[in-house]
């Protein structure tokens, strides 16, 4: 593509992020349609703008995480509830159980390790530096995952698999 290239009145980027949003709670609404259990080692890292629109989680974990969030969804999470703008789910932090409520639109990250399949997304909201916070501490952190991601500490790359949709924009 050249500078000369028209600017789209098409606005395909938007499309295709709303699509892979939808995956996302397709997935999900499967898992909930199945009374919350995960098939086989199947486990999901969700990531998501805390400080998005229509994200509503516990005071104590938005001021520990100001920017983003990433939870796990594995073995100790209850009431999963997909709806077609978002799901909620329970969780426990440190042995306190929590409510999150989570639109697809704040949602930047998506992946489960366990079939080496992920998709990220452009933040649909006010893009902010992001804040230093600390790992979220899931109650059954999954055992066998590096801080770099490596599941097998082979120094293969995490991310092989994963599908990345970033549309460069015209300033």
């Amino acid at each position: 593509m050249t500078d000369d290239t028209p600017d789209s009145l098409i606005p395909y980027d938007e499309i295709v992020q709303e699509a892979l949003r939808a995956v996302v709670g397709r997935v999900l609404g499967s898992i909930e349609q199945s009374g919350g259990e995960l098939p086989g080692n199947h486990h999901f890292y969700i990531t998501f703008k805390t400080g998005a629109p229509g994200v509503s989680i516990p005071p104590h974990l938005k001021e520990r995480f100001p920017d983003e969030m990433t939870i796990v969804l594995q073995n100790k999470f209850w009431e999963l509830e997909v709806r077609e703008e978002g799901f909620s789910v329970g969780l426990s932090f440190n042995q306190i159980p929590a409510k999150l409520d989570v639109p697809f639109a704040a949602i930047t990250a998506f992946v489960d390790p366990a079939v080496d399949f992920g998709l990220q997304f452009q933040a649909t909201v006010a893009d902010i530096a992001p804040e230093a916070h600390e790992d979220a501490e899931n109650d059954g952190a999954v055992a066998g995952i590096s801080d770099d991601g490596d599941e097998d500490g082979d120094g293969s790359d995490p991310s092989s698999n994963v599908v990345t949709v970033d549309f460069g924009r015209k300033k």
